[in-house]
């Protein structure tokens, strides 16, 4: 029986051209699917899941953010990191003529256009993160300094802190 070829993926094709390394891990769904989801079908733990946002700014300029899936972006913090007076997420029905890839499938690696990313800072203290692999069913482990070169990205805090109130 003949072995399935792999079938790589844009951003795949551009860790290897960059030789970066990075581990490939597929999941079966037909359909979006969210991040915390998928780190449970992969038995993944969630504050090494991150996953890629896009915005659009004041200035109509597109911008990537990378965030671990339990957090929400700091549209504040984002906007500041860009030097933007504001940021908003774009509509999903625009994802894919933006970035290329759809909703579940976007990774900062390989997207249409290279747009200003961060990733948030929480991730330079880890070995390795995960991120989708530019397609639903398919995520990428790789190093998170590895993960801002091939995006040309740079990382920032741009997650909202939650603020804990006493009672």
């Amino acid at each position: 029986m003949a072995k399935q070829k792999e079938i790589k993926t844009n951003a795949m094709r551009i860790l290897e051209t960059m030789k970066i390394p990075f581990r490939h891990l597929t999941y079966e769904c037909g359909e979006f699917v969210d991040g915390i989801q998928v780190a449970d079908m992969l038995s993944l733990p969630h504050e090494k899941v991150y996953k890629t946002l896009v915005t659009v700014g004041s200035s109509r300029n597109y911008f990537v953010f990378v965030i671990p899936i339990a957090e929400e972006l700091d549209l504040k913090a984002a906007a500041r990191s860009v030097g933007e007076k504001s940021v908003e997420m774009i509509p999903v029905k625009e994802i894919n003529s933006v970035t290329g890839y759809i909703r579940g499938g976007c990774t900062a690696v390989g997207m249409k256009k290279q747009y200003v990313t961060r990733i948030d800072s929480s991730a330079e203290t880890l070995p390795e993160i995960v991120v989708s692999g530019g397609r639903i069913g398919s995520q990428l482990v790789l190093a998170p300094k590895d993960l801002a070169r091939a995006a040309g990205a740079e990382f920032a805090d741009i997650i909202r802190h939650q603020t804990v109130r006493m009672a």
